[in-house]
């Protein structure tokens, strides 16, 4: 019999806040990160949600010392310094890292590559830091990184690899991954409407997020979401393009929630993907449908945080988790008139629920998608 995997502890730091706390506060007042920023020399600016550099700084030089880390490098020490204070590492304790891009912006006018252009190495980097001992875990699998690393922590306690996991994933808005996703002609001249019929292209964004992972309960948790089920399925239609029939993200809810011996009529609440491009938004309508979901409440969090690549599935994961312990669903934020085929049951205020059952998703580039199923405890 597999052991039940619990996540007792979360942090986050994002362009609305340094903790779980203030992102929370600021979400029920509607606010959102995203704004004109310009970050591409010589071109316009864009819509974005980034996190304030001498914010960041102030915030790190109070907890921290030594500066020899990059930006990127900083929001994780933050995002994992408060789990690290609350929960000891043993020998059996595996540090996992969910990213895309990772120090991506290192490479700008750089004629070789630097050492911390390597994801293994800005791994171990942090892994040193906090003082891990066990060989980090890096997960980089496009836009389903954070959802994926829980996945692998909660499949790699069960199977005794390790007894406990501390998970942290992030990404930062950097010129290479703008040029990259607006080549593609993808990113949208507003804030972002996830679903809606108006909506013309995501928003990109910054975070890190850390949760703590652990097959062993103790008397001082303030909360445990039990995580039920798992999948990622991979349907492999295009090399940015998802199934047009949802097959990929289709199965991936199916087999999660098989697992956690769940049905439709029993998932209290959907964080979804919601990029708020045509094709995504209309791939989750008919893969959520196919699951008979269309009347379960449904978020994105895109409109908030815009699409934090590697860090996306976790900060929302937690966002979801935090929903629950407050029995309060966060609207889609620019949600206004339905702009899919399918019927679906977009959240347009905030509004009191009992959450126990949550489904997450994610799906990516390469035709990636993963899905989890948490249970409040």
């Amino acid at each position: 019999m597999n052991r039940e995997i619990y996540i007792t502890d979360y942090n986050c730091v994002t362009p609305l806040g340094f903790d779980v706390e203030s992102n929370w506060n600021a979400l029920l007042e509607g606010k959102s990160g995203v704004a004109l920023h310009k970050i591409i020399d010589n071109h316009e600016a864009f819509f974005v949600s980034k996190i304030d550099s001498e914010k960041l700084e102030e915030e790190f030089n109070k907890n921290f010392d030594n500066q020899n880390f990059t930006r990127l490098e900083k929001m994780f020490l933050l995002s994992l310094k408060p789990l690290v204070e609350r929960h000891s590492i043993s020998d059996d304790t595996s540090f996992i890292l969910s990213t895309t891009k990772g120090n991506i912006s290192l490479l700008k006018n750089e004629t070789t590559l630097p050492e911390g252009i390597y994801l293994s190495k800005l791994a171990q980097k942090l892994a040193d830091f906090f003082g891990f001992k066990t060989k980090p875990i890096v997960v980089s699998n496009a836009c389903v990184s954070g959802v994926m690393a829980i996945s692998v922590a909660k499949n790699m306690i069960q199977a005794g690899q390790y007894k406990d996991a501390f998970v942290v994933a992030g990404d930062e808005i950097s010129e290479f991954v703008i040029s990259g996703f607006n080549s593609f002609q993808a990113i949208g001249s507003e804030p972002c409407k996830p679903y809606d019929k108006n909506r013309n292209g995501i928003n990109l964004g910054e975070a890190t997020a850390s949760v703590y992972i652990s097959s062993e309960l103790h008397q001082n948790e303030k909360f445990k979401f039990k995580v039920l089920g798992d999948s990622a399925i991979n349907d492999a239609n295009h090399i940015s393009g998802p199934s047009r029939t949802g097959d990929g993200l289709f199965a991936s809810v199916q087999n999660a929630m098989k697992e956690a011996k769940v049905s439709s009529d029993q998932i209290d609440f959907i964080s979804a993907h919601g990029t708020a491009t045509l094709y995504n938004d209309e791939m989750e309508a008919i893969a959520f449908n196919r699951m008979n979901l269309q009347n379960v409440p449904l978020n994105s969090m895109k409109g908030y945080y815009g699409h934090c690549l590697g860090a996306s599935g976790l900060l929302e994961s937690i966002i979801s988790m935090e929903s629950a312990l407050k029995n309060t669903l966060i609207p889609s934020k620019n949600f206004e008139e339905m702009g899919v085929s399918q019927d679906l049951n977009i959240i347009k205020e905030n509004q009191s629920a009992e959450i126990k059952y949550i489904l997450k998703t994610a799906s990516g580039f390469g035709g990636c998608n993963a899905a989890i199923v948490l249970e409040k405890c």
